[in-house]
């Protein structure tokens, strides 16, 4: 079937226009789509059936593919078809069974999911030719390869677990500062009434422990058992998780290479027919990385698709020295940008959401 799109198109392709582009052959997969594969603004990807452990993470540069890079570097390769462990702070390689064949309008940008930032597994995607992790230009025909490092837990990976997710855009989405401020205007974006806008919308760590009984967050235990990707509800939080208790003045001290999970202080809403991303914090003030999985689906913590507003989880690692995050203190920004079309369904809607309304909460693999 013909996917063409209008010469002015400018924003985010909804579920309905990725299920349109694999009838028409722009996305490959090696075997039919699964159920809730598809989300509102993006498309989950599937590992394939085998992993090569590496010696270091690479980008294949131009005129090289990721297979002549893995050739070079693999130490062995280990089968994913009955499920296999990957050990901490190793570099692996997969093939995923989705492969693209996109038009010259339409880029792709990929980001870990939501469930896989919250473990700390670190995973990108890696195209043939590229010279940027989770990135593939228009026009691109090829493979898709995902680079999986799991930091605080091994986990148990199989064939057709999902890692990451990717988006499709075409034109300029982005909204420019007198369409977010119109849009927050309209649909107050955050539930504060002093809203930093500037660049984005900002988003300040909560450390008052108001929104979860005087905690302020979990700090990911060492040497724990393995977790496995694809099971939901499986484990004790104990077992894998210290709760941390607010202070009175309202500061936490990140110690260097341990894991956070942590929650905004604002509760955020995504409006139906726009989507956002977390883009990366500014590194001028303050050594610590925040959040891994940086998709917000259209209906994110929007009344009308079952939320009133939803905190941001933040996955947050310390880098090279001990760090003091105090309440309030902004983490990151949301930029926003338009979709297409509005989804056929909202996040929170249809399609087994894990995170809509939430406040402070680890993934859905940990029972409640």
């Amino acid at each position: 079937m013909p996917f063409t799109l209008p010469a002015d198109a400018n924003g985010i392709l909804p579920d309905r226009m990725i299920a349109a582009m694999a009838d028409a052959g722009l996305i490959l997969p090696d075997y039919p789509f699964v159920e809730s594969q598809i989300q509102p603004a993006s498309l989950d990807l599937r590992l394939g059936d085998i992993a090569y452990r590496v010696r270091a993470s690479f980008l294949p540069g131009p005129d090289c593919t990721v297979a002549e890079r893995i050739d070079e570097l693999k130490l062995h390769e280990i089968d994913l078809s009955d499920g296999a462990v990957l050990e901490t702070n190793c570099v692996y390689i997969v093939p995923l069974l989705e492969s693209l064949a996109l038009p010259k309008n339409i880029v792709a940008a990929a980001n870990p999911k939501s469930s896989t930032g919250r473990l700390d597994v670190f995973t990108r995607v890696i195209a043939d030719g590229t010279r940027r992790f989770d990135m593939i230009g228009a026009g691109y025909h090829g493979p898709l390869y995902a680079e999986i490092s799991p930091k605080t837990f091994p986990v148990l990976l199989r064939e057709g677990s999902r890692l990451s997710q990717v988006r499709f855009r075409t034109g300029a989405a982005v909204l420019d500062a007198d369409e977010l401020q119109a849009l927050h205007d309209t649909e107050r974006l955050v539930d504060c009434d002093d809203a930093d806008l500037v660049g984005g919308v900002a988003v300040s760590v909560d450390l008052s422990g108001e929104n979860a009984n005087g905690f302020v967050g979990y700090r990911a235990k060492r040497h724990t058992g393995v977790v496995d990707i694809d099971r939901r509800g499986g484990y004790p939080i104990g077992e894998f998780w210290e709760p941390i208790a607010a202070r009175p003045d309202g500061a936490l001290i990140l110690d260097p290479g341990e894991f956070y999970i942590l929650a905004s202080k604002e509760a955020v809403q995504v409006p139906p027919d726009y989507a956002a991303e977390m883009v990366p914090f500014d590194p001028l003030v303050g050594e610590f990385r925040v959040h891994y999985a940086g998709f917000f689906d259209p209906g994110f913590g929007y009344e009308g698709a079952g939320g009133l507003g939803s905190r941001a989880v933040l996955e947050v690692r310390s880098r090279e020295v001990p760090f003091i995050l105090e309440h309030g203190q902004i983490v990151g920004r949301l930029i926003y940008e338009k979709m297409l079309a509005r989804p056929a369904a909202l996040y929170g809607q249809r399609i087994g959401s894990n995170y809509q309304g939430q406040s402070l909460k680890l993934s859905k693999h940990f029972k409640a």
